[in-house]
């Protein structure tokens, strides 16, 4: 199942070739610039390919660059899903290099403060940055219907619940189904659970998105949405919608309308 309601296949056609042909960050102090969906970064630092408990994979696409919040987020938590006795984690698309729009697979991961975590493990020992390019990513959702419980397993629940609680957290992105279910289990303190926000896709993996870090006044805050824990008429709303049907990236590509990206930007993307 693809992962994202809107391809940006036509964004190369429009306006990512030149962000993804960049390939180093551009100079200057760290700033997110716009929205997550439509800005871009300066000064992106780029997240080291391993560290205790996770390994990057997908390298070739050159899309491990964020901000330091955003890589410090990355490595604490998997610090602690690692002492939780857990596999290393697969840590998937993070920003490019001068964040902006990228040609597939996201509409967002603009301004180094998103990243997509993925659910599947490699067990045993750590595999070379070049077979870590088509790992085997398995999702924990059977056609957008009803949860794998082949594959959903306690860690699932134990890995969404630490980063749900970990700091400058603004929302994490999930399968509604597995919403469903961690609304069902989940007793005692449930107020993490209001950052755990159904949408489209993120069956095989979750999708972080933190809060515009301080000292970035171009950054451009996603509004606020409601403090309890999300069980109740939004989710039933969810739950309603028949399974998601992905268009072609044809048809996409031919609805697509670029984001308007910050003046600023420019800057950013012709910086040598």
């Amino acid at each position: 199942m693809k992962r994202v309601i809107v391809s940006l296949l036509a964004a190369f056609l429009c306006c990512g070739a030149d962000w993804t042909t960049v390939k180093t960050p551009s100079p200057g102090p760290t700033q997110s610039i716009g929205f997550y969906s439509a800005g871009c970064l300066q000064g992106a630092q780029a997240l080291p390919l391993d560290g205790p408990g996770y390994e990057a994979i997908r390298i070739s696409r050159n899309r491990y660059w964020g901000q330091p919040m955003t890589l410090q987020f990355i490595q604490t938590l998997s610090e602690k899903v690692h002492a939780q006795g857990q596999a290393p984690l697969y840590i998937g698309d993070v920003g490019q290099p001068r964040g902006g729009p990228s040609p597939i697979g996201h509409a967002s991961h603009q301004n180094g403060l998103d990243a997509d975590i993925w659910y599947e493990r490699q067990p045993g020992p750590r595999r070379p940055p070049a077979e870590r390019e088509n790992p085997r990513l398995r999702s924990l959702v059977i056609e957008d219907q009803t949860l794998d419980d082949q594959v959903f397993n306690a860690q699932h629940v134990a890995l969404i619940k630490t980063t749900a609680e970990m700091p400058h957290l603004d929302r994490m992105f999930v399968n509604r189904w597995i919403k469903a279910r961690l609304c069902q289990i989940t007793t005692g303190d449930r107020s993490w659970l209001h950052k755990v926000v159904p949408w489209y896709g993120h069956d095989d993996h979750f999708h972080i998105r933190l809060y515009c870090p301080p000292g970035n006044p171009q950054c451009k805050p996603q509004a606020d949405y409601p403090h309890d824990d999300g069980c109740g008429a939004a989710l039933d709303w969810w739950l309603k919608q028949p399974p998601t049907i992905f268009p072609p990236d044809e048809e996409l590509a031919k609805n697509y309308k670029p984001p308007k990206l910050p003046p600023a930007c420019q800057t950013v993307l012709n910086a040598p």
